[in-house]
């Protein structure tokens, strides 16, 4: 049994892998944690989901005490980085599914990684993971002349974009092609007056509604198009795959790990 711990718990997102955790064989849910300030703070957690089993109430995330085994974080960075701090405190190993990560806090988060076992990864759904092969695949195979588009779409409320698994495809193409994604990646090209090079990866995003996360990979040429795509239909999917990677991460030892090692596809 995985005793886990979940910050950010009132959260759309927190719910979600508070639910997980119930679905989950082998899992417990040992802590749920919100802000100090969250009206929900000291409440059952039934008051948020009448169908929970635990009898745990909401606890507060600056508690110096960790009584979980692994702890999962799908909060903001600023927010992530303090729960981090209480990991290394606690040695507590941690599951991270924040995106929108500058680089002096993946800095931190790779220094954490060197004190307790780290799962970070910018989506947990199976599925995405199995897309990240797959267009690396198709990087290798076709030709050069090959144009290629990334498109994802997200709810009204994501405030990052491109989102991180935007951006995960387009560095898994990045590195099959040999390329520094840095150098190729085109974010706006509304000031460009010449025809799209190849050597190039291109980024849209929509922002609306409701939409859980579509990801479209294009590889096109003249008469041919190839799309690959994966559409989420519930949050329920990337919580269920970070209970899967925090099972997974009892008991390894300090390191950074993604969701390929989880799944075994490394």
């Amino acid at each position: 049994m995985t005793k886990i711990g979940v910050f950010g718990a009132n959260g759309r997102m927190g719910q979600a892998l508070i639910e997980a955790v119930e679905i989950e064989q082998g899992a417990q849910l040992a802590a749920a944690f919100v802000r100090s300030s969250s009206p929900f703070l000291e409440t059952p957690i039934k008051a948020l989901q009448p169908v929970h089993s635990s009898e745990l109430t909401f606890s507060d995330e600056e508690a110096k005490e960790c009584h979980a085994e692994v702890l999962i974080d799908f909060t903001l960075p600023q927010g992530m980085l303090v729960h981090l701090k209480t990991a290394i405190d606690n040695k507590v190993p941690m599951v991270i599914g924040t995106t929108g990560l500058a680089d002096d806090e993946m800095a931190q988060l790779r220094e954490a990684a060197k004190v307790i076992p780290i799962v970070f990864a910018r989506n947990f759904s199976v599925g995405v993971n199995l897309l990240l092969n797959l267009v690396q695949t198709a990087a290798t195979k076709l030709a050069d002349e090959m144009d290629i588009e990334i498109f994802e779409a997200h709810h009204r409320n994501k405030i990052d974009a491109p989102s991180g698994t935007a951006l995960a495809i387009g560095e898994a193409i990045a590195e099959a092609k040999g390329w520094d994604h840095d150098e190729v990646a085109r974010y706006d090209r509304s000031s460009d007056h010449t025809a799209k090079s190849q050597d190039e990866i291109g980024y849209s995003v929509l922002r609306a509604g409701d939409i859980v996360g579509e990801h479209t990979a294009y590889f096109a040429t003249m008469g041919e198009r190839l799309e690959l795509t994966h559409k989420a239909a519930s949050r329920l999917t990337f919580a269920s795959g970070a209970v899967r990677a925090a099972q997974w991460l009892k008991n390894k030892p300090a390191g950074l790990y993604d969701m390929q090692d989880v799944l075994g596809l490394k």
